[in-house]
């Protein structure tokens, strides 16, 4: 099945799991997109069988706390920060609930944190004004940028670039092999009063860039040409939330929650808005993202829901 207009405007949420009594923080699918591993304010690590529908394990960080968590290209391993304590990221083993590593070095909470694709690299950006470059084989920054703003950060598809927005107005990129000599490409969009960029995603193909902000809008940006192409619009966020958007896999269209538990979704190339979806959540939709692999996707906001196509084969003929 190809992902469509059609297809999307039919999604329904097939499953809810009322696991969390407190907003889930984040969460991110597994590479094969077989599992979601999620963070809840409740300082628990929850896990999710996405082609069974049903939890898998529950772990507890109550003496760290657990915030922005990643799955590394294993499904078993996990980097996420912490919001209790210090800002060390940790490196968890989820079968054995074992920490394999610690990564201290931040002096400030961490607010972005992105796992290569085809390595052990990883990235990580904190209030303390700082991108640092690890591997997760070593517990040793391998390589320290100083900014002069809040970072986000994010690799692209092919793991040898990666981007950066700065105090949420700057938006760089950099070649991983030489990023210590500066951008290659630097983009300045107009500085938006009461409004931060939240996070920074790469479309599956490369082409563009995702700007998150806590506003009641998001940007599209051609990644080639760093041309703002769309400032996507028409959901609700009075709250000032970090509302999280996000492409499908085939980088057609984008998506995004909002604070009165709908779902909208625009064409990436057209820009037109295609679908809006009312979800079961009667809470702000702050986490949202597409399965990598297979037909369907996640929400969250007390709870995690995921949805299906609901859809029969002879309509797409």
């Amino acid at each position: 099945m190809r992902v469509t207009d059609f297809v999307l405007q039919s999604f329904r949420v097939a499953k809810v799991f009322p696991e969390h009594t407190e907003k889930i923080n984040n969460f991110d699918y597994s590479p094969s997109g077989e599992s979601v591993v999620a963070s809840s304010s409740e300082d628990i690590i929850l896990t999710y069988d996405c082609q069974e529908g049903k939890p898998k394990s529950c772990l507890y960080s109550k003496k760290y706390g657990v915030d922005i968590i990643k799955y590394t290209r294993s499904p078993t391993t996990v980097i996420y920060s912490c919001d209790k304590i210090d800002n060390t990221i940790r490196y968890l083993c989820l079968p054995e609930y074992k920490y394999i590593r610690y990564f201290p070095g931040h002096k400030k909470k961490v607010v972005a944190l992105s796992m290569s694709p085809i390595n052990d690299t990883f990235i990580s950006g904190s209030l303390d004004k700082t991108i640092r470059l690890w591997d997760l084989r070593s517990p040793n920054c391998q390589g320290l940028m100083r900014l002069q703003g809040k970072p986000i950060c994010s690799f692209d598809p092919q793991g040898l670039i990666f981007g950066a927005g700065i105090g949420s107005e700057m938006l760089k990129l950099y070649d991983l092999r030489s990023f210590d000599k500066g951008s290659f490409a630097a983009l300045k969009m107009p500085y938006e009063k009461n409004c931060e960029w939240t996070d920074l995603k790469f479309s599956k193909d490369g082409k563009l860039i995702l700007l998150c902000t806590n506003g009641k809008f998001f940007h599209v940006i051609d990644a080639f040409n760093g041309v703002p192409m769309y400032t996507f619009r028409g959901y609700n966020n009075s709250q000032g939330l970090a509302l999280e958007a996000s492409f499908t896999p085939d980088s057609q269209f984008v998506m995004v929650g909002s604070e009165d538990g709908k779902i909208h979704f625009w064409n990436a190339e057209t820009g037109i808005k295609v679908a809006v979806l009312n979800g079961r959540h009667n809470s702000p939709i702050t986490c949202l993202q597409f399965n990598p692999k297979f037909m369907t996707f996640a929400s969250a906001s007390f709870y995690l829901a995921f949805w299906l196509p609901d859809i029969d084969e002879e309509s797409l003929l």
